[in-house]
C-alpha cells in the first residue's frame, strides 16, 4: 500500500464482496450465487414496460447540469409523490422541494455534512452504512441509539432523554424488512413534529411493500416546508435503476436550498444524461406499471426464499414486509454454521454470497462494549432472479446438510 494512504477498511456490507473477491468471485460470475447483493434484478419482469435502453439528448445536457438537478426532473419527481400520497391535500411539493443527487449514499451525505452540532437518534439495527456516515461526523454529531423492536413512541423518549434534534432510520427497513405504515408512520411523523426533531427517512424500498402498496412519510406531513421530514429515494430499488446512480432528498424548500450549498463541494451535482433518462421512467403510465410488476415479481421471489430457508433449518420468524432481504436465525443449525460468521465463510467456499447480521449493528464509532451483536443472522438477498434464488438453496442445502 503506497504510505501515503491510510488502510482504508469495507465499509459495512462491501466487506462480504471484498472477501468474495479473495476467493475468486468476479461480478456477473454465473458460478457465483450472490445471496448478498443489494441491488435488484434488472431485466424483464412480467407485466413490467420495457427497460428503458436509450435516450435522445439535448445541447445543453453536454454541459454542467445545476448541483440539486434540472428544473423538469425535480418537478417530475414531485409531481410522481402528490399523485402518490398527497392527493386532495392543500400543501404540494414542488421543484424547490427536491434535490437530485448522484445516487443514494450521496444524498445522505448531502443532509449529514450539513447537520449541525446536535444529537442524532437512529435505530441499532439498521442499514449498515449508517454506522459510518454518522461516524463520519462525530465532531458535530453524538449518536443517540433507539432499541430494536422499534415503535414511534421511542422518538418521543429520545427528545425528551437525550434531547435529540434528528432521526434517522430507513423504512422499509434494511436488513429486516418490516416497514411502518398506516397509523404508525403518521404517529411517527406527528411525534417528530410535535417533539422538534427533523426525520431523515431512508425510502429507497418504498416501492417493496407487499400488502398494501407503497408506503412514504410523504402521506404524513401537513406542510410540506414547515414540517423537518426528509425523505430520500432514488431510482434504485423500486425502478430497478441501480447503473444509472440517481437519487433525490425530499423535504422543505429551506433545507433543499442547505443541500444546494452542500451538494456544490461535495458532489458538484447529478449527470444531466442520467437526469434525462429519468424523465422516462418518472413517466406516471411507466411507473405504475413498473413498480407494480415488480412488487408481484418480488413478492414471489419472497415466499420462495422464506420457504427455502426454513426448510433448511433456518428460522424465519416473519416474512419481510418490505424491502427483499430476509433475516433468518442461524443458531439452530449444526455446529460452525450457527453462527453469521462461521456460515458466510462455510457458504463462500460453496460460492454462494451471504452477509453476517452483525454487520448491521449501527455503532457509530464502535463506542460500545460487548462486542458486535446480531451475530446468529444472516441477511439473505432475493434480489436475483428466481432461477438464481433456486440454485443458492440448493447450495446451501448441500453445505447444510
Amino acid at each position: 500500500m503506497p504510505h501515503y494512504l491510510r488502510d482504508v477498511p469495507p465499509a459495512g456490507v462491501l466487506y462480504v464482496v471484498h472477501e468474495a473477491l479473495r476467493r475468486g468471485f468476479t461480478p456477473g460470475d454465473p458460478e457465483w450465487v450472490n445471496l448478498g447483493q443489494g441491488q435488484p434484478e434488472t431485466g424483464p419482469l412480467p407485466g413490467a414496460p420495457n427497460r428503458i435502453t436509450g435516450v435522445d439528448l439535448a445541447p445543453e445536457d453536454h454541459g454542467y447540469g445545476p448541483v440539486n438537478g434540472t428544473p423538469e426532473l425535480r418537478t417530475a419527481i414531485a409531481e410522481h409523490y402528490n399523485r402518490l400520497y398527497r392527493r386532495g391535500l392543500a400543501s404540494q411539493y414542488t421543484a424547490a422541494n427536491v434535490s437530485v443527487t448522484p445516487g443514494g449514499r450521496l444524498a445522505l451525505n448531502r443532509i449529514f455534512t450539513a447537520l449541525g452540532d446536535l444529537a442524532i437518534g437512529y435505530r441499532d439495527l439498521d442499514y449498515s452504512f449508517y454506522e459510518d456516515l454518522i461516524g463520519a461526523h462525530l465532531t458535530r454529531l453524538s449518536p443517540v441509539p433507539a432499541a430494536v423492536p422499534f415503535a414511534p413512541a421511542a422518538l418521543t423518549a429520545l427528545v425528551e432523554r437525550a434531547g435529540i434534534g434528528a432521526f434517522l432510520l430507513s423504512n422499509p427497513c434494511n436488513p429486516t424488512g418490516t416497514v411502518l405504515a398506516g397509523p404508525d408512520l403518521a404517529d411517527l411523523v406527528d411525534r417528530a413534529r410535535r417533539g422538534g426533531c427533523a426525520l431523515v427517512v431512508d425510502e429507497f424500498y418504498s416501492q417493496f411493500v407487499y400488502d398494501g402498496g407503497p408506503v412514504s412519510a410523504a402521506a404524513h406531513v401537513a406542510d410540506v416546508d414547515a414540517d423537518d421530514v426528509l425523505i430520500v429515494d432514488g431510482l434504485t430499488k423500486g425502478f430497478r435503476y441501480p447503473g444509472w446512480r440517481l437519487g433525490w432528498v425530499l423535504g422543505p424548500r429551506a433545507a433543499i436550498e442547505v443541500l444546494d450549498r452542500s451538494g456544490g463541494g461535495l458532489d458538484g451535482g447529478p449527470s444531466r444524461v442520467t437526469q434525462r433518462a429519468a424523465l422516462a421512467a418518472l413517466d406516471p403510465g411507466y411507473a405504475d406499471r413498473e413498480t407494480a410488476a415488480t412488487r408481484a415479481a418480488f413478492r414471489v421471489k419472497r415466499d420462495l426464499m422464506v420457504d427455502g430457508l426454513r426448510a433448511l433449518g433456518v428460522r424465519v420468524d416473519t416474512p419481510p414486509a418490505g424491502a427483499f432481504y430476509v433475516w433468518g436465525d442461524v443458531a439452530g443449525l449444526p455446529a460452525g454454521l450457527d453462527h453469521a460468521d462461521g456460515f458466510f465463510d462455510a457458504a463462500l467456499e460453496q460460492r454462494v454470497i451471504t452477509v453476517p447480521g452483525h454487520l448491521f449493528d449501527v455503532d457509530p464509532g464502535r463506542r460500545r462494549r460487548g462486542g458486535r451483536r446480531h451475530g446468529e443472522y444472516v441477511r439473505f438477498s432475493y434480489g436475483p432472479p428466481a432461477g438464481v434464488l433456486t440454485e443458492g438453496l440448493a447450495r446451501l442445502g448441500k453445505l447444510i446438510g
